[in-house]
């Protein structure tokens, strides 16, 4: 598995900014558009929650822009999950010409879509810390920690990407499941609430979302200058190289059908 990545890095590489700019190409802005984005969104959340619904985080919560901040830090993690879980089924099927080609390694076109996904989510990032450090006038060093965070997360995407793509080719039907799965997601995740808010006997069933855990690193180290939790981390990152293992063995020993299904 990472001697595949190693070895053709380079073409994961170009294909991943071919992927990136390929989104914006023919627009006026042009790549400027994954900056502006963003932006835009995150001036709306802070307008609507902060000033429409004063909502508050937390009880006590002085700050009228940390329920924007805090959503918008959960929102970016279900974007990185959502994009690439959403685009897996169909990267096979998207690349008909390569999967006539015997010595195009396939295996790599998972990797294309987490790249792109993964330069969206670090742009966003960057756009919240800027905000956060104007808001207020200060940034927590714990921010350095958010790829730590997210590694996990990372590796899991890929063993679930892998195997959705192979799954995709077979049974046309997962594609249409994963975009109803990640919307469910999104609000059984505690992106628009706090974990508190919930009854505690509901707490460990919310944690069975693989989502669950990194949102509130996220929030912690992002946000709140928290340390993360290492041995959490730790026990996600063992089972989300396993669930890479898996997806990518399964990914090569089906791939031999692909082109007689395709």
């Amino acid at each position: 598995m990472l001697s595949s990545f190693w070895q053709h890095r380079g073409l994961i590489w170009q294909m991943t900014k071919r992927d990136v700019i390929g989104r914006y190409r023919g627009s006026i802005m042009g790549l400027l558009w994954s900056f502006f984005n963003p932006i835009l969104m995150l001036a709306i959340y802070t307008f609507v929650f902060s000033v429409v619904f004063q909502a508050r985080w937390g009880v006590g919560a002085a700050s009228k822009t940390e329920f924007a901040i805090v959503l918008f830090a959960g929102l970016i993690v279900h974007a990185l999950f959502a994009e690439c879980i959403n685009r897996s089924p169909g990267v096979v099927l998207s690349n008909v010409n390569y999967v006539k080609k015997v010595v195009f390694p396939l295996e790599i076109l998972p990797w294309v879509t987490l790249g792109s996904a993964l330069f969206h989510a670090v742009v966003s990032v960057l756009v919240l810390i800027v905000f956060f450090a104007i808001v207020n006038m200060s940034l927590n060093w714990t921010a350095v920690l958010v790829p730590f965070v997210l590694l996990p997360l990372v590796i899991l995407i890929m063993g679930l990407s892998w195997l959705l793509a192979s799954l995709g080719v077979y049974v046309r039907d997962v594609g249409q499941v994963t975009g109803i799965v990640t919307t469910a997601m999104l609000f059984l995740t505690p992106i628009f609430y706090p974990l508190s808010a919930l009854p505690e006997a509901y707490r460990p069933l919310l944690y069975l979302n693989p989502l669950t855990f990194i949102v509130e690193q996220g929030r912690g180290v992002l946000i709140w200058g928290n340390m993360p939790d290492w041995t959490g981390l730790g026990v996600y990152l063992i089972i989300s190289i396993l669930v890479a293992w898996l997806g990518f063995a399964w990914f090569q020993l089906t791939r031999r059908g692909f082109a007689d299904v395709i």
